[in-house]
């Protein structure tokens, strides 16, 4: 059966990216790597939470977009507030629970919460926890609760 591995492209910065990529998330390694001719890596294979990635150092012809980004499902507000201040340090803040990193990597940092509550049969409730997400950047698991039970 064929793997299939998330593939980055980066314009400088790759070691530092994995380095950090690999702290941040636990069940995370760098398999391997190898160094280009400035010295930093070029090319790399590493795990975050046991998924495989691949990274390149390729140069300024492609960029990354949020079209393609990592969703990371959470199951607490403590855990939203780590890994959206550790991600969105030296990044940008978006809406509804997106940023870009430092690196220029798209993140959806969600709690689980926010599926459970917009999946509501409730047409109403479900309603009012979307419109809170839409008002939101960093998402609050308070904000959606008061929401669906207002």
């Amino acid at each position: 059966m064929p793997t299939i591995t998330p593939f980055l492209w980066l314009d400088g910065r790759v070691g530092e990216a994995v380095d950090f990529y690999t702290s941040l998330f636990d069940d995370s390694a760098v398999i391997d790597s190898s160094p280009g001719p400035d010295g930093d890596v070029f090319l790399a294979t590493f795990t975050l939470g046991g998924q495989e990635f691949m990274i390149l150092n390729g140069g300024p012809h492609y960029s990354l977009t949020p079209a393609f980004s990592m969703f990371l499902s959470l199951e607490s507000q403590e855990e939203v507030d780590r890994y959206w201040d550790a991600l969105g340090e030296g990044g940008e803040p978006g809406p509804c629970g997106w940023l870009v990193d430092r690196f220029g990597v798209s993140w959806q940092v969600i709690p689980s919460v926010l599926g459970r509550l917009m999946g509501d049969p409730d047409p109403v409730r479900a309603g009012r926890v979307r419109d809170a997400m839409l008002a939101m950047s960093k998402i609050d698991v308070a904000g959606l609760q008061a929401a669906y039970d207002a």
